[in-house]
């Protein structure tokens, strides 16, 4: 497959009709056009390629190594979706990520995943009680519920002071844990200003 823009064809069609290929052509069970497009100067075609070859089981670690090289925006975004299903990519260094939207799917995927090692869990901690940007607060506490984690629990009830979104978010992620200070927090948030927040704690209390 040519890197060459066709003639007449815009910059951003061609960028979107080589991304068509690589989806239409795994579809059939070929990966060579994936493979091929892993070095397109076009950061969206690359992400396009890692997402495929990874959701298809075809990122090896040679492919891997490779992806964890690029450092566009786009390429770490599509490997912080991967971590959901691949415990090969070290996810650590995308909850680190300077980018506070690749962390916020980073802990997503974790959460998805459902298990995390030690150090991916302290990391979530610090993440929900300290991080500046409150979509990435909110994202790691709903991990942590997911995870269940009884070691996460005063970090979820932390986030219970936190603001509304991630009030809502630490209350469900109470769900999985029991205890007084669980039912101190729930039967708090059942009186929260905040009508979701009051929602999320009648959920959990049926």
């Amino acid at each position: 497959m040519s890197f060459l823009r066709p003639d007449g064809d815009s910059e951003a069609h061609a960028v979107t009709r080589i991304r068509q290929i690589i989806i239409e052509s795994s579809l059939n069970g070929d990966y060579s056009h994936a493979v091929e497009s892993l070095q397109h100067p076009e950061p969206k075609v690359r992400a396009t390629a890692f997402t495929i070859l990874g959701a298809e089981g075809k990122l090896d670690l040679e492919l891997l190594e490779a992806a964890l090289l690029d450092t566009s925006s786009e390429v770490r975004c599509a490997l912080a979706h991967l971590i959901s299903t691949n415990h090969e990519i070290p996810a650590v260094r995308f909850l680190l990520d300077e980018d506070p939207s690749i962390v916020e799917i980073a802990c997503w995927a974790i959460g998805e995943r459902g298990e995390a090692a030690g150090e991916i869990l302290e990391v979530l901690k610090e993440i929900t009680e300290s991080h500046s940007d409150s979509l990435c607060r909110e994202s790691a506490v709903a991990a942590l519920g997911a995870l269940g984690n009884r070691e996460a629990l005063g970090s979820i009830l932390k986030a219970v002071g936190d603001i509304a979104t991630v009030r809502r978010r630490a209350v469900l992620a109470l769900s999985p844990f029991d205890g007084p200070e669980v039912e101190s927090a729930i039967t708090k948030a059942l009186e929260d200003r905040d009508w979701q927040v009051r929602q999320a704690a009648e959920d959990i209390s049926k």
